[in-house]
């Protein structure tokens, strides 16, 4: 028994030291000590925003580095007590051992999120396809899918804008979520979502099918990384529409931006205020540029082409309930015959299955 410790044990160290150099927690360790001085200079408070933004940055990597040292430590003490071979231990080291190797097992998850946006949280824009009255209400069976999987990942969803059917569902909502990695495990929703179904709205209940776009845009701050020129950007500002009350359907507080190398356009009139709407809509385009970055593998974003992002010609899941029952990625071919339970947002079999998709590539 004591000799299948050790070698556990021994695989569960190597394994160990391999996460930590993939995840560089030496350097992450270095950059929590820099912080630590920084913010403990007074003179830093003179500037609260900058001081507010690096004591986040300290909270998340100390969030990040701090189990994996635990664990770290756990290690090393078991190590020590293997040393002692006394056989009235075994039963003590093999609880501890299991304990230490389902505490690797959840973190070994932080090495699906190496991305450079992966911590961020994410705009979720859900736009309906052509189709009318049919594709707009697939877009709302859409957004309540990812309002619920945000709700059982205690991730917090704020709306920035939602203009809803003339009949039935929503043309178009954009919504931010907040919380751990929200991008690095929603981004790989990104793409055209298919449905087919006997329609409620037609009255020989004929089989219709459906699309809708999810963008999952990451939420970046103004920084030096995401740099953009303001000769590249032309801002209209116009009348708010729909509902919302007198004041905002009588000033001037809608603003669309169109950011002229990419042709790439942003628009946002729910918040009360202009400055509040141009806020909000430099935060999607920052996003959406950095979405067509990617997807261009450009170097920078001075680097991009112009031209529309292919999101439209990304098909990435169907769901089907009629003739048969099915909800299928055309990915990574990860399925299930529950399309009730995804629609009421149990994506995790989908998500993990692309994550490790991903991590395999």
């Amino acid at each position: 028994m004591a000799n299948n410790i050790s070698k556990r044990l021994e695989s569960l160290r190597n394994d160990l030291d391999t996460a930590w150099q993939k995840l560089k927690l030496d350097d992450k360790t270095a950059r929590i000590a820099q912080l630590e001085a920084q913010i403990s200079d007074p003179n830093l408070w003179s500037n609260p925003d900058y001081a507010r933004e690096q004591n986040e940055n300290l909270a998340r990597l100390n969030d990040e580095v701090q189990p994996w040292k635990l664990l770290r430590v756990q290690v090393e003490d078991l190590g020590d007590l293997i040393k002692l071979n006394d056989p009235d231990l075994n039963d003590e080291l093999e609880a501890q051992l299991q304990a230490s190797e389902q505490d690797f097992k959840k973190l070994q998850r932080a090495l699906r999120f190496q991305g450079r946006y992966d911590h961020l949280g994410a705009i979720v824009r859900i736009t309906s396809g052509a189709g009318g009255v049919e594709a707009m209400d697939w877009a709302s069976m859409l957004e309540r899918m990812y309002l619920r999987f945000a709700e059982r990942q205690n991730f917090k969803a704020s709306c920035f804008e939602r203009t809803t059917g003339e009949e039935a569902g929503i043309k178009t909502a954009v919504y931010e979520l907040t919380g751990i990695n929200v991008y690095g495990l929603l981004k790989g929703e990104h793409g055209v979502h298919r449905l087919v179904r006997l329609s409620p709205f037609n009255a020989d209940n004929l089989r219709q099918t459906s699309f809708a776009l999810v963008e999952i845009l990451p939420i970046v701050e103004a920084d030096n990384n995401i740099k953009i020129n303001d000769k590249d950007l032309r801002i209209d500002v116009y009348h708010s529409g729909g509902h919302g009350g007198q004041s905002v359907n009588t000033t001037n507080s809608a603003v669309r931006i169109t950011h002229l190398p990419t042709n790439t356009v942003v628009a946002i009139q729910n918040e009360r205020s202009q400055l509040q709407n141009k806020e909000k809509a430099m935060e999607i385009l920052r996003g959406k540029l950095i979405q067509l970055q990617q997807e261009q593998q450009a170097e920078s974003i001075d680097k991009l082409r112009a031209g529309e992002s292919a999101s439209w010609g990304q098909q990435i899941r169907n769901y089907v309930l009629q003739p048969y029952k099915l909800v299928k990625d055309t990915r990574t071919k990860y399925e299930s015959k529950e399309p009730e339970k995804i629609l009421d947002g149990d994506l995790e079999g989908f998500i993990n299955a692309y994550l490790e998709s991903a991590a395999e590539k």
